[in-house]
């Protein structure tokens, strides 16, 4: 199974974008959104190196919120 990770866009260049999300930045591709391309600061799902959809903050914040109690709940005391 693969998990799809919010990030913010901080820069684009051409259909390459630096993202970033917890202090972790990647270069992703935005391809798959080419129709309706995201803006500087857009939140979008990163999955496997590709942007696969725009989402606000707060389903960004959200899906991180999520993820933080996963973790909790996995990681050794």
């Amino acid at each position: 199974m693969c998990l799809a990770i919010p990030m913010q866009i901080e820069a684009i260049d051409g259909l390459n974008a630096r993202c970033q999300a917890k202090g972790v930045q990647r270069e992703v591709s935005l391809f798959m959104l080419q129709d309706d391309p995201p803006g500087v600061g857009d939140h979008v799902m990163i999955q496997l190196g590709y942007a696969i959809r725009r989402v606000t903050e707060d389903e960004a914040r959200a899906s991180w919120e999520l993820f933080d109690q996963i973790l909790a709940e996995i990681t050794p005391d």
